[in-house]
């Protein structure tokens, strides 16, 4: 149970320590990183240019006409001023507004200066303007470059790189499409005034009267897209209001203050000009109205003064009795009201054309009302206005909803036929009344029949020509409110403070925060680096991992050779190697006392794969024990994948197989080494079953004859994790070494070993941790080796220096 609570603790567990220091290890990284983001970051601050903002203000007044009066008065405001300063505010939001003032001010074509960095908008400082062919198609998104030789000469060039094709547009008809490249580069000398007929770039460069060029001076003009300058603008721009002011203030951002100030001033006479328009278009409707309706009667006028003429020539009568003085007053007396009754049906035949030819009813236009006392009429007006100015508020704030503009529209169609509905029966009537009229003036008459028929006759025509000179004047007089309201109309926009340069500093921002998300920026990967580097290492990387993963005691720590062989112990006795084998020594030599073993001593060093050291630490425990003046034999057990022999000089033709099989004895098979007391058996050839070998009748002769003819028997072996063969020795030795070697064995190798050691197969075993490295173990020393104290005392002893150490040192006093 403490064996698998130790391994799953140890699988689970986040090492928090080893990740801090492995962050700390790190620093390299982050400084480079840091430095490299830093750089960046100053980069792009010294290339960053800051816009400006600028203002303008307007105010949205509810002028009426001083000329209106009650029978002239062509407007009627159900809104007020708040419907209208709303309707403003849509109107300027509107991307049809911004591309009236785009179009206006041709803001698609952009002239450039190159600076340090970057190039500069220079609008109206450019010593030129190009005027662009109407009916051309102009290349989008590419520099035009234009040096200047002299003050009329010019180099225009440009250079496509590897496009084959680009898009153009025609800003006339703002058609975009796109041409195949024949030429990427082009380069020619122009002057002031030369047609430059290119295949993508039509038109010709003209002076400005107020700025001269002057040879060297290098320019670049380019042409973006309708649509992009003006969502460029559009998303630039804001327009504000306080509740219930009618005050209203535009905003623009850009980079060049010219441009900010003629696109608000021009925004702004763009909707004076278009407010006004729509406020004079019912009395321009109305005037075209009267006009047809003018030349119609005058037509009719013409034909019945003719007849008047006419017939008082051929009939010699130019004048009228006094006897029908008196019939001709009551027949004028019915006339007149025949009139009025007529000018009611005008009135009601000017309101149906207006609903029939309007499609905005937010300021209504209803001349003919003065006329018209139906209340049902005059309340029909008023719902058409108030669900037109829904409408008008909807479509800034809901504009993809169109079931409601659908049912807004219904309602309106249906107030418009109660209307025409009560227009037709108001006709009707007016008829009806005309023709009881008639009929009066027809029994009057009759009355004339007593009167010489000639004199009737005239009475006629007479009285036809006056009933159109009538409707004939009353038409002219209609006009002439309809002219008058509209040369008097003005717009209800004041321009209060119009756009100006007064000297606006660009909208700076403090670009040093940019320098934090650096530190950021470059901590970040190397925190998450260290993290995923941490929870995913499965390596052993100090001493104390292993007691995380296992119960199997440590013995000693060996750290890294710095030697060119594998006689590390040999080469260099007074190195810190040298010294950790002695240690393994000792620590042997209490094992073998713990267990009472006074004769020959036996230890076996396996591993779980191969490259973990094995077979170094093998030569190298031999080596102590046979400097000790103890009559030593290494033995190499591992059949498979021989190695020892190189280090001694030695061959493997004859070996510990050779004594398996019976084919040599233990004398043929030794071998001598240039250290005293220090023999070795190699592997030999290598067999086709080596694991037979090891548990076959010879082995036990051989491990009985090594004893009795050796004081230490250090037996090299095959790694347990690969093959079996290590565990079938187990019984001939008294200790057992597994070797495990620091950022290389993986922690889930020990499952085999632990599971055994729990199991209780194998016993007297420990670990020797292998090529441990202080600076690879992130803060995990483990109290092996002398540190500091053993300076002058080896070989390989070096000052430990820079801030890594000292962060080491320092935690390491920390620990109790």
């Amino acid at each position: 149970m403490e064996d698998g609570a130790v391994e799953q603790q140890g699988q689970l567990n986040f090492d928090f320590k080893a990740f801090f220091f492995r962050l700390l290890s790190y620093w390299k990284w982050f400084l480079l990183i840091l430095i490299i983001g830093v750089y960046i970051v100053y980069q792009q601050n010294i290339r960053k240019e800051f816009p400006y903002t600028l203002s303008a203000s307007i105010s949205v007044q509810d002028d009426k006409n001083p000329l209106f009066t009650s029978n002239t008065n062509l407007i009627f405001n159900y809104g007020g001023i708040s419907g209208k300063v709303q309707d403003v505010v849509l109107n300027l939001n509107s991307r049809k507004h911004h591309e009236l003032v785009v179009d206006s001010l041709q803001f698609y074509l952009n002239y450039f200066r190159q600076d340090r960095f970057y190039k500069t908008d220079i609008y109206k400082q450019a010593p030129f303007e190009f005027v662009g062919d109407a009916n051309a198609f102009q290349v989008l998104g590419h520099f035009i470059q234009i040096n200047f030789i002299s003050e009329e000469q010019f180099e225009l060039s440009y250079d496509l790189g590897e496009a084959t094709a680009v898009t153009v547009q025609n800003f006339e008809t703002k058609a975009i499409k796109t041409l195949p490249v024949e030429t990427s580069v082009f380069k020619e000398v122009f002057s002031f005034y030369d047609a430059i007929n290119l295949p993508f770039f039509k038109g010709r460069f003209v002076p400005r009267p107020d700025v001269s060029p002057a040879a060297g001076q290098e320019f670049f003009i380019q042409y973006t897209s309708f649509n992009a300058a003006v969502s460029q603008y559009a998303n630039s721009s804001a327009v504000l209001n306080e509740p219930n002011s009618p005050l209203l203030t535009l905003r623009l951002t850009h980079k060049n203050k010219a441009k900010i100030v003629d696109y608000l001033n021009t925004s702004v006479f763009i909707l004076d000009r278009e407010l006004l328009q729509r406020k004079n278009q019912y009395a321009i409707n109305t005037v075209a109205f009267i006009d047809k309706q003018l030349a119609r009667v005058k037509e009719q006028l013409s034909r019945r003064s003719d007849s008047l003429n006419d017939f008082k020539q051929s009939k010699k009568i130019f004048d009228i009795n006094r006897e029908s003085n008196t019939l001709v007053s009551k027949i004028e007396a019915y006339e007149n009201q025949k009139q009025a009754l007529e000018e009611s049906i005008l009135s009601y035949d000017l309101l149906k054309n207006y609903l029939e030819t309007s499609n905005d009813f937010t300021n209504f236009p209803a001349p003919a009302l003065q006329g018209i006392s139906d209340g049902t009429i005059s309340g029909a007006v008023s719902k058409i206005v108030t669900l037109s100015i829904e409408k008008s508020k909807l479509s800034y704030s809901v504009r993809n909803d169109v079931a409601v503009f659908d049912d807004l529209n219904r309602q309106i169609e249906g107030l418009k036929k109660v209307i025409y509905e009560s227009i037709s029966s108001n006709k009707n009537n007016i008829r009806f009344q005309i023709r009881t009229i008639n009929s009066n003036i027809y029994k009057l008459e009759r009355e004339f029949s007593v009167l010489p028929e000639n004199k009737l006759q005239l009475q006629g025509i007479e009285r036809e020509y006056l009933l159109s000179q009538n409707t004939y004047n009353l038409y002219l007089a209609k006009r002439g409110e309809a002219d008058l309201i509209k040369a008097s109309n003005i717009s209800d926009i004041i321009f209060i403070e119009p756009a100006k340069d007064i000297g606006q500093g660009r909208n700076v921002v403090n670009l040093n925060i940019r320098y934090v998300f650096a530190v950021f920026g470059a901590f970040i990967p190397v925190f998450l680096m260290a993290f995923l580097v941490t929870f995913f290492d499965t390596k052993f990387h100090g001493p104390n991992d292993l007691e995380k993963h296992s119960t199997v005691p440590l013995l000693a720590v060996v750290g890294k050779s710095q030697s060119a062989s594998n006689l590390a112990v040999i080469d260099k006795p007074k190195s810190a190697i040298a010294e950790a084998f002695r240690s393994v020594r000792s620590s042997l030599q209490f094992i073998y006392k713990k267990q009472g073993v006074t004769n020959s001593k036996t230890v076996m060093l396996t591993s779980s794969v191969s490259g973990e050291g094995k077979t170094f630490c093998s030569i190298n425990i031999a080596s102590v024990f046979a400097l000790s003046g103890k009559k030593t034999v290494l033995v190499g057990l591992d059949l498979r994948k021989p190695k020892i022999f190189d280090d001694f000089g030695i061959n493997n033709k004859v070996g510990a197989v050779n004594y398996l099989i019976g084919q040599a004895t233990l004398a043929e098979i030794t071998q001598s080494t240039h250290v005293e007391h220090l023999d070795v058996i190699t592997s030999g050839p290598i067999p086709p079953n080596p694991s037979e070998l090891l548990i076959g009748d010879y082995m036990d002769a051989f491990m009985s004859e090594l004893k009795a003819t050796y004081d230490y028997i250090v037996l090299d072996t095959p790694p347990i994790g690969l093959v079996s063969d290590a565990l079938e020795l187990i019984p001939y030795v008294d200790a057992t070494l597994y070797v495990v070697r620091q950022d290389y064995t993986k922690k889930d190798m020990l499952k085999v070993i632990n599971s055994k050691y729990k199991k209780g197969e194998i016993k007297n075993i420990s670990f020797l941790y292998n090529y441990f490295n202080q600076k690879g173990t992130y803060g995990y020393g483990y109290g092996y080796g002398y540190g500091a104290y053993g300076n002058g005392y080896h070989e390989d002893a070096q000052k430990a220096s820079g801030f890594l150490n000292s962060l080491k040192t320092f935690f390491k006093r920390l620990k109790p």
